[in-house]
């Protein structure tokens, strides 16, 4: 019989998921497991896995057909480019993320225009500080530039509109902009724009186009008050002409939530900058992710069940690039 083999920690899927991908699949065998001898054993008889990643399965399972990841990001195959080269389908989580990370994003921004991340440190010490007054700025009226316009892009947008910010988004394919955006451009017209920004949101995929787009040529047109932020992935940067732009002024500051090597090694320089602030990986983060994930893998299912094409579909091959 065959298998749908189900990643997830206990807490992934309610037994009302469980019903419903038993009810979308009969005659398929439901396991939902992470004990690695039990997912050795069902090796040969998988041909749709669901959830987080198993290696072993990716690159030998004789039987897989379809992998329904539960990350929105694919640069996992460029660990794993035996796993690309197979001829399964992969298809991603993409839309679990928007709210969260969106709302990350402005953490962030609004901790710079504020100076909460200074606020904090002042706290740590007990010192009553201020900064004066003409030292604190706004989000109002001030310019977004949105690099990656997927829904995790298009989110952060919605929300800098509401701020009253003018919004500018760099998308690969163009289209109409999507709400709170003014304009879209090629990522061409990455240089013209990053000196009329105020803040820069990276949000796009990382594949071998975008891997250090962001360097020292970028990072010295951009405004000296400008803040950069990476909710993307870390290799969308290049760490150390990003270090040398927030020593040397160029620009005013950076978030950060990825970097080239995570964890972020202790010598590393930006943990002692001022001007940083620094996540550990977890915008993506949520109390509701299991929530937002299963509707996107049950529509799949009716999809795959019907033999029709399936969402968020993953071109292996340009993700392997990454």
């Amino acid at each position: 019989m065959p298998v749908i083999l189900i990643n997830l920690p206990p807490h992934g899927a309610t037994d009302a998921d469980l019903q419903e991908i038993r009810r979308i699949m009969p005659g398929y065998e439901i396991r939902m497991t992470q004990e690695r001898d039990e997912i050795a054993a069902l090796r040969d008889e998988v041909e749709v896995l669901a959830g987080w990643p198993v290696t072993e399965l990716l690159v030998s399972a004789p039987n897989l057909r379809w992998y329904q990841q539960w990350s929105a990001g694919s640069d996992w195959l460029a660990r794993h480019p035996e796993a690309a080269a197979r001829p399964f389908l992969v298809t991603s989580a993409s839309g679990v993320h928007p709210i969260q990370i969106a709302e990350h994003a402005f953490a962030m921004m609004l901790a710079f225009v504020r100076k909460q991340h200074e606020a904090v440190r002042h706290q740590a010490a007990r010192e009553w500080k201020a900064p004066a007054g003409e030292t604190l700025g706004e989000l109002y009226e001030r310019t977004l530039l949105m690099v990656g316009l997927g829904a995790i892009g298009e989110r952060i947008a919605v929300l800098g509109s509401a701020f009253g910010m003018r919004v500018l988004g760099i998308r690969r394919t163009r289209s109409q902009p999507p709400p709170g955006v003014e304009a879209i451009y090629g990522p061409e017209r990455l240089l013209d724009l990053l000196p009329e920004s105020d803040f820069v949101v990276l949000a796009p995929p990382l594949t071998g186009e975008t891997r250090g787009m962001i360097g020292e040529r970028e990072l010295g047109a951009m405004k000296p008050g400008a803040f950069l932020v990476n909710v993307g992935r870390g290799k969308l940067i290049d760490e150390a002409a990003l270090i040398r732009a927030l020593r040397e002024g160029w620009i005013a500051g950076a978030g950060l939530d990825v970097f080239e090597t995570e964890p972020l090694p202790t010598d590393s320089p930006l943990w002692d900058m001022a001007n940083v602030i620094i996540t550990a990986h977890y915008a993506g983060g949520s109390p509701r992710y299991y929530e937002r994930a299963m509707p996107i893998f049950l529509d799949n299912l009716r999809r795959y069940r019907a033999g029709e094409a399936l969402r968020n579909l993953v071109d292996k091959q340009a993700a392997a690039l990454g």
